[in-house]
């Protein structure tokens, strides 16, 4: 059997009546005439080949089998078309229909998600990439299109296409395993931890390859995840700096001991955020910036670092 095919306002109709409960409020929840409501549901009934609603005497109209059945279909129909209005909206309006951000590795993770959070309930219609890297990867995929925003660390080399803005930072210390040999001495002397190897994080763009953000041993192990050093570094394999928000408990813990190294007590990790000279600001770009800057600054594990010298 042929079915055709209904309009949108036949399928807003029908979930007028489905929401109000009866005709007369859909009618006043809409602002058309009864009769208009009921010709649209008859219409549809008829366009469809089924009937939706149950009409005896005087009762409210109860949904059928069939009308059960297109109800949630209905829905998402009515639902994809208003997101597709909002999208047009918005974009006329100078929000931008999709947003790359790359984000440093060693920013505090459960920022970004609080921040993430509250951007899919403020901008629905922007559709998000999210990235997160290290060290120069982030300008790389700013400068190739990948990303319109990034969030880096400390600049490895000059890019003149980027726009930067210094937007706060976190402390890196140097820690290790309760029975590696740095943690077992009472006192490091200098030049000590440069016979340890040292697991660092290894930059994968090719923007800036082969530099080095203060990494000082002479035996190192190079890590593209921050995750695996940090278990690597729970293992005893070796030292390293981490982000003090990601170590503390395991120090609390005895996990992980804080290296009183005399060359690199702590280390300023700072956070710029870049863009292309080129890419123009949206809105949903700038709410980002801002709510991740305030964030940072607003975290006590991420605004008491030491401006020494370290290993990344």
């Amino acid at each position: 059997m042929d079915v055709g095919q209904p309009t949108l306002d036949q399928l807003r109709l029908f979930l007028a009546v489905v929401d109000e409960g009866s005709f007369n409020g859909a009618a006043r929840k809409l602002g058309r005439a009864i009769s208009v409501v009921s010709y649209g549901i008859v219409a549809l009934e008829t366009q469809l080949g089924v009937t939706l609603f149950e009409r005896e005497g005087s009762r409210k109209p109860v949904l059928t089998p069939a009308g059960k059945a297109m109800l949630a279909q209905a829905r998402a129909v009515s639902d994809d078309v208003d997101a597709l209005i909002a999208g047009v909206r918005n974009f006329n309006l100078g929000l931008e229909a999709e947003l790359g951000l790359a984000i440093d590795v060693m920013f505090p993770t459960h920022l970004v998600a609080q921040v993430l959070r509250e951007f899919q309930m403020l901008f629905p219609t922007v559709q998000l990439r999210l990235y997160v890297e290290a060290l120069g990867t982030i300008a790389a995929m700013v400068v190739d299109g990948r990303a319109e925003l990034g969030i880096a660390g400390p600049e490895l080399v000059a890019i003149p296409d980027l726009e930067r803005e210094a937007i706060g930072e976190v402390e890196l210390i140097p820690v290790a395993a309760p029975d590696h040999p740095l943690a077992q001495l009472a006192a490091i002397p200098p030049g000590e931890a440069r016979k340890h190897r040292q697991l660092v994080l290894t930059d994968r763009s090719q923007l800036t390859q082969g530099r080095d953000f203060s990494v000082f041993a002479a035996s190192t192990w190079r890590l593209g995840d921050l995750g695996a050093r940090h278990a690597l570094l729970r293992e005893g394999i070796g030292w390293g700096n981490m982000p003090r928000h990601l170590v503390q408990t395991d120090i609390a813990t005895g996990r992980l001991k804080r290296l009183a190294l005399p060359e690199a007590p702590g280390l300023t990790y700072r956070f710029h955020a870049i863009w292309r000279r080129d890419c123009p600001i949206g809105p949903a770009r700038n709410w980002v910036l801002d709510a991740l800057r305030n964030r940072l600054k607003q975290c006590p594990d991420a605004t008491t670092p030491r401006p020494q010298g370290g290993g990344a």
